[in-house]
C-alpha cells in the first residue's frame, strides 16, 4: 500500500518485491506508485499546504505534534526494531540502539519551533522591519535502503516543523518501516495530506517526483551519480535542492593515539552497519612508527567480528549481510580487482560461505561478506587502486602508512568525496591542527560516527552533496524569509513623506 491522505491507499505501479539479504527471500510485497499516483499525491499534498491547516498552524501547535510523534515512535519500538532488522539485514543489536535514537529529532525541532528567535533589523527611519519564516510547499524527500527510519525522520522532523507538505520516497529495497510513520504522524495529530508515502523505483517514481513543477524542494540521500542525475532535473524547475551523498571517509591513526582506542574506533567506524554508511572509515591512514601493530590488532578485531557473525535477529551477532546481490557484486568486484593487482589482504576478502558458529546461519543463503583489510604489498601500492577511490559500500577498509603530518594530511585529502573524516590523537595542538586541514564537512577527534540533531551533517566537496542536515540550519533551509516593513510614523509625518510634491523638497528615496 502507498500512504496518502492519511489513509492506506492502492498503488497502481508495479508491485516491489522486498527481500531479507540474510536469507535472500521475499517475505513482502510492496505497491508501487504510478505516474498517476505521484501527480494524485503532489496534487494532494499542494491542496493542503495551500488550505494552511499545517502550512499557517502556530508554532506551538506544530511543536506539540512533533513531541506527540516522538511519544508514539517510542511506543512502537517493538514493531519497528523487527521490521528494520527483516528489511535491511542490520543487526538488530545496532537497531535497539539506534531506532528509539530517533525521537531525539522529533523533540529538538519541536524546541526549535518554541524557542526561535525573530530578527528584527536596524532598518533605517520610522520603520519595523521584522523577519518570518514561512514554508516552502510541497517537498519531496528520498531515502536510501541503509538507514531507512533514521534518515527518514532526520529529513521529516525539520520540514514538518517548518510547516511544509511532505512526499517521502523511501529505497525500493526498504519501503515498509517508512509507511509505519504514516499512521504514528497522523495519531500524533498531523492532517491528512501532509504527509505521503510512495514507493517506487528511483527511475520511474523518483524521476517523477522530483520533475513534478508543484515540488519546491528536493531532498535526497543517495550516491553521488544518482545525485548529480536529480540535482539538474531540479534545477531545471528552479526548486531547492538539498542532497547528502558519497563518501570515502578518512581515519587518521597519529603515533600519539591511545591504541586501543583507535583500534576500537576504527573497527566501529568501518564495520558498523557492514560498512554500509556514507562516512564509513573506509581509508585508514597510520603512523609508520604504528603501522604493524595497528595492523595486527585491527585483524584480530576483525576476525572476532567475523567469528561471531549469524542472523541479524540473534542479539549476539556482530554484523550482519549486504542489503543486496547487486550491493555484494559491488564489493567483491572492487576487492577482486586491488588483490589483481597485488594488494595484500590481511583478512577477510572473499563472500562468506559455510554454517555460523554462532547460531548455525547459512552464510551461502545470504549477502554476508566478512570484515576486510587490505593493504599495499611491494607489487602494489593501493593508493593507486580503484578501491581507493570508489565508494566499495561495505565492510572493506583500506590501510597506509605515513611519516609526516603533512602527508598524512595529503593522503586524507586525496579524493574527490568529502563528508566525514576522523582522527585519533592525544595531542590536543595536533588535533586541532589536523581537523582544520582536513577537507571535509565532519570531522571526529577520537570518535567517529557521532550524529545529534544539532550538528550540521553534510559534505564539504559537490561529490559528498549539497547543503546539510541536522541544526536551525536545516530548519531553515525547509523555509523561505519574508521581510514585513511596517511605517510607524505619524500620520502628518507620513503624509509629508511625498515623492512627487509639488514644491520639490527633498524627500526619503528607498
Amino acid at each position: 500500500m502507498l500512504w496518502v491522505g492519511g489513509k492506506e491507499v492502492v498503488g497502481t505501479g508495479e508491485l516491489i518485491a522486498v527481500e531479507n539479504p540474510a536469507k535472500t527471500a521475499i517475505f513482502a510485497e510492496c505497491h508501487s506508485a504510478s505516474p498517476q499516483d505521484v501527480d494524485d499525491t503532489v496534487q494532494l499534498a499542494h491542496k493542503a499546504f495551500k488550505s494552511g491547516i499545517w502550512a499557517k498552524a502556530p508554532r506551538h501547535t506544530r511543536a506539540d505534534v512533533l513531541d506527540k510523534a516522538a511519544d508514539l515512535l517510542a511506543s512502537r519500538l517493538s514493531v519497528l526494531i523487527p521490521l528494520e532488522v527483516e528489511q535491511t539485514g542490520r543487526a538488530i543489536r545496532e537497531m535497539q540502539a539506534q531506532v528509539p535514537s530517533l525521537v531525539r529529532w522529533f523533540r529538538y525541532f519541536a524546541a526549535v519551533l518554541r524557542t526561535e528567535e525573530r530578527p528584527v533589523l536596524p532598518t533605517m527611519g520610522k520603520l519595523h522591519n521584522w523577519i518570518e519564516r514561512v514554508p516552502l510547499g510541497v517537498v519531496v524527500q528520498i531515502t536510501p535502503f541503509n538507514h531507512p527510519l533514521l534518515i527518514a525522520v532526520k529529513k521529516l522532523a525539520p520540514a514538518l516543523a517548518a510547516g511544509n507538505s511532505v512526499v517521502l520516497k523511501p529505497s525500493e529495497l526498504t519501503p515498509l518501516t517508512s509507511l509505519l510513520l504514516g499512521p504514528i504522524l497522523k495519531e500524533a495529530g498531523l492532517p491528512d495530506g501532509v504527509f505521503n508515502v510512495l514507493p517506487g523505483l528511483g527511475a520511474t517514481t523518483g524521476r517523477d517526483l522530483v520533475s513534478h513543477p508543484l515540488v519546491r524542494k528536493v531532498d535526497i540521500t543517495g550516491g553521488t551519480v544518482a545525485g548529480r542525475a536529480i540535482g539538474s532535473i531540479v534545477g531545471s524547475n528552479l526548486a531547492r535542492y538539498n542532497a547528502e551523498l558519497g563518501g570515502k571517509a578518512p581515519l587518521i591513526v597519529f603515533e600519539k593515539a591511545n591504541l586501543e582506542a583507535a583500534v576500537n574506533g576504527v573497527a566501529f567506524g568501518s564495520f558498523i552497519a557492514t560498512g554500509q554508511t556514507c562516512v564509513a572509515a573506509t581509508r585508514i591512514i597510520i603512523h609508520k612508527s604504528i603501522l604493524a601493530t595497528v595492523e595486527e590488532k585491527l585483524s584480530q578485531k576483525a576476525q572476532s567480528i567475523a567469528r561471531r557473525m549469524g542472523s541479524p535477529t540473534n542479539t549476539n551477532s556482530s554484523m550482519g549481510p549486504l542489503i543486496s546481490s547487486k550491493q555484494l557484486g559491488n564489493v567483491v568486484g572492487l576487492v577482486d580487482d586491488a588483490v589483481a593487482n597485488g594488494a595484500k589482504v590481511v583478512c577477510g576478502g572473499k563472500r562468506m560461505a559455510g554454517i555460523s558458529d554462532l547460531d548455525g546461519t547459512n552464510f551461502a543463503e545470504g549477502y554476508f561478506f566478512p570484515p576486510t583489510i587490505l593493504a599495499s604489498s611491494p607489487e602494489c601500492d593501493i593508493t593507486k587502486t580503484r578501491i581507493w577511490r570508489e565508494e566499495a559500500f561495505g565492510p572493506v577498509i583500506l590501510l597506509v602508512g605515513f611519516e609526516s603530518e603533512q602527508e598524512a594530511l595529503e593522503l586524507a585529502n586525496d579524493s574527490e568525496f568529502g563528508l566525514g573524516a576522523a582522527l585519533w590523537t592525544d595531542d590536543l595542538s595536533q588535533a586541532f591542527r589536523v581537523s582544520e586541514q582536513i577537507e571535509s564537512g565532519i570531522v571526529w577527534v577520537n570518535t567517529h560516527h557521532r550524529n545529534d540533531p544539532s550538528s550540521p551533517w553534510g559534505g564539504a566537496t559537490t561529490a559528498s552533496g549539497v547543503g546539510s542536515e541536522n541544526g536551525v540550519k536545516a530548519y531553515h533551509a525547509y523555509t523561505t524569509t519574508k521581510s514585513i516593513i511596517i511605517n510607524y510614523a505619524a500620520g502628518d509625518e507620513a503624509a509629508a513623506d511625498d515623492w512627487f510634491r509639488e514644491d520639490g523638497a527633498q524627500v526619503r528615496y528607498g
